[in-house]
């Protein structure tokens, strides 16, 4: 029997809002690159597939079946950890390394993962990161490099693991391991410190209290972040304004996701418009 959404007093969700005002800057990688101290690994290793990105940029190329060279418009998704109420990267890890939080949370214990990858194997959206290298202070002369030998200096891992570089790591987060598995957790460190603020002050916090590095970064507001639970948040607002346009990635694969997307909305007029005036 599938397990449905739980009623939960909070429960966080990311909303993109919307996939017509994301153009793929790639200001919320960035974001979320320096707020939770994602390492970077350099081109070398992104060719071999080590790329660290939490959040990605997905592009759509929208082309004519008759003639695919036509290229007719582009469709930026940005994706990311959907944190499913019901995971498939829950089940089969072997020593609990992830598992859920009761507000709807898909979190990781980094001290309990022990690198089978089985989370990353069984994760239908691709969004869980292994590393394969240690950048965390250790060592600067590994096998990284597709050519690199023993003893032999890597230049990016060099520079992560510089004095000056780590300056501006955030205290917040913990730096992870090589061997390590690691993704989004909706920034729950600012979480955790809306809800300390909120205690301090008597109070509960608010829907709209606490937002993520990639919902604060991005320029035209496409992402938005808050308490789906709390009517008066802006997500839970947007997601009721726009039922008809409300989407999850894969949804029919039953996981639950607590990421939801709005369709984009192309005026087909004016591109019947344009078609036209480009036959005469």
């Amino acid at each position: 029997m599938q397990p449905s959404k739980p009623d939960l007093t909070s429960s966080w969700t990311l909303e993109k809002n919307d996939l017509n005002s994301c153009f793929g800057c790639g200001a919320c990688v960035v974001a979320c690159h320096l707020e939770n101290n994602v390492p970077v690994v350099g081109k070398n290793e992104v060719l071999r597939y080590h790329d660290m990105h939490w959040l990605r940029i997905d592009r759509y190329y929208v082309t004519d079946e008759k003639n695919p060279d036509n290229l007719k418009a582009v469709v930026f998704q940005p994706m990311l950890c959907q944190h499913c109420d019901n995971a498939p990267c829950e089940n089969v890890c072997p020593v609990a390394a992830t598992m859920h939080s009761s507000e709807g949370i898909n979190q990781m214990a980094y001290n309990r993962c022990i690198g089978t990858r089985y989370c990353a194997n069984n994760c239908p959206y691709k969004v869980r990161r292994f590393n394969w290298g240690d950048y965390t202070g250790a060592s600067t002369h590994g096998r990284l490099g597709p050519s690199s030998g023993v003893g032999e200096l890597n230049e990016v891992v060099h520079q992560m693991n510089d004095e000056l570089t780590r300056m501006v790591l955030n205290p917040d987060v913990v730096t992870r391991s090589r061997g390590v598995m690691e993704k989004c957790t909706f920034c729950v460190q600012r979480t955790q410190a809306g809800k300390l603020k909120a205690k301090m002050e008597n109070r509960p916090i608010t829907g709209d209290e606490v937002q993520t590095a990639c919902a604060q970064a991005c320029p035209t507001n496409a992402i938005v972040f808050g308490n789906v639970n709390d009517n008066t948040s802006t997500v839970s607002k947007i997601r009721n304004e726009n039922q008809r346009r409300v989407f999850y990635v894969l949804e029919q694969i039953h996981t639950l996701p607590n990421v939801n997307y709005l369709a984009k909305i192309r005026n087909t007029d004016e591109l019947i418009a344009a078609e036209d005036n480009a036959n005469e």
